[in-house]
């Protein structure tokens, strides 16, 4: 099958991006040096503390503002610099991209800790505890999407972690029912999301690692709650979805666990057949059957071209042999190229080397 190519491949990023130093929270990633860290880690989900986080806003006092600015100038200009379109705000401001958002969630209590197995057993972690029905005290990401835009003409990018990620990632002590918990999630998130749009941003991400994890619940209520996320939402914004297949402890680590190989053909259809206008696909990591890119007749792709996990940097000709692989069968205005996932194992170094090669790679088709 063939398809055409009207020009170059646009660029973008998923969401976090390596903390600058001058940051007044700590970084959830640990540094791509930090033998001792990466020894100890067990699971990104553990690298959270109510006290840490806290503590360091504390600490910061009447600075914290300035400095979360500075941060989020430095995370846009790396990214503008290295070719990115659309840049995001590197979730500067998040402990980590799921607790940032919970901590803002009534019903989510994070004095009450439980210990539980998550991501389909890839580790155990202990987690904040819901303990009633869940709904959103006040929206706040509007006020990052402001900050950062204001650093670049480019269109920023805003992520939220979705219902399915939530409830994988936090004890339910109170619903016991999955697809209603994550209709109530729905319902907060939504709020979150139509704020963000009033503010002026144009694209949204929501992030739903989980649907490559546990694809039969994402097909049975996990895609339906995620349109209730995006309910309201006016045409001109962006509605994009990112589903990776899973995020080592650290750099280079080798083994961890991945969703299986044919989780995203299992949804490709139902995805394209939904309101969604991208879709975020891993392919650096372990390449896809790129027929499923044909799934997808009427979703844009963010097609992950370098690996988030490892320390090599790709050649622009690797990466512009996969993207000229990807057009046989997507036209290239339904075609993105991004990295796998978030950057922030890499370290600044390294993810705007990565960034560089991609960005060259896919303007150069």
């Amino acid at each position: 099958m063939s398809y055409s190519n009207s020009g170059s491949i646009k660029t973008t990023v998923v969401g976090a991006y390596p903390k600058p130093s001058c940051t007044p929270i700590g970084d959830w990633f640990p540094a791509a040096d930090d033998e001792e860290a990466r020894q100890q880690d067990k699971g990104l989900l553990q690298r959270w503390s109510i006290t840490d986080y806290e503590d360091s806003l504390a600490n910061a006092g009447a600075d914290a503002e300035r400095l979360f600015s500075e941060a989020t100038e430095e995370i846009i200009k790396d990214q503008v610099g290295a070719g990115i379109d659309v840049p995001t705000d590197g979730e500067v401001r998040r402990e980590n991209y799921i607790y940032y958002q919970c901590r803002r969630i009534d019903g989510i209590d994070f004095n009450t800790v439980t210990h539980k197995s998550v991501r389909s057993g890839a580790f155990v972690a202990d987690l904040p505890t819901i303990t009633g029905r869940v709904s959103l005290t006040d929206t706040l990401l509007h006020r990052d999407y402001k900050v950062a835009q204001s650093f670049t003409d480019n269109p920023v990018k805003i992520t939220i972690p979705g219902p399915m990620t939530i409830t994988d990632s936090i004890a339910d002590g109170f619903y016991n029912d999955d697809k209603q918990l994550g209709a109530d999630l729905a319902a907060a998130l939504n709020t979150e999301i139509l704020s963000l749009a009033e503010a002026g941003c144009t694209n949204i991400q929501v992030d739903e690692p989980v649907f490559a994890r546990k694809p039969e619940q994402a097909l049975a209520y996990g895609i339906e709650n995620l349109e209730r996320c995006f309910n309201g939402l006016p045409d001109h914004v962006t509605r994009l979805v990112h589903m990776c297949c899973g995020y080592p402890n650290a750099l280079d680590a080798e083994g961890y666990l991945k969703a299986e190989q044919n989780a995203y053909l299992s949804i490709a259809d139902a995805m394209d057949e939904s309101s969604v206008n991208a879709v975020s696909l891993e392919d650096a990591h372990r390449h896809n059957d790129l027929k499923l890119l044909e799934h997808y007749k009427n979703t844009t792709i963010l097609f992950g071209v370098v690996d988030v996990a490892k320390s090599r940097i790709e050649t622009v000709e690797e990466v512009r042999q996969r993207l000229l692989e990807a057009l046989e069968h997507i036209d290239a205005d339904r075609l993105m190229a991004a990295p796998d996932c978030g950057l922030g194992l890499l370290g600044r170094r390294l993810a705007v080397a990565k960034l560089k090669v991609m960005s060259e790679a896919a303007k150069s088709i």
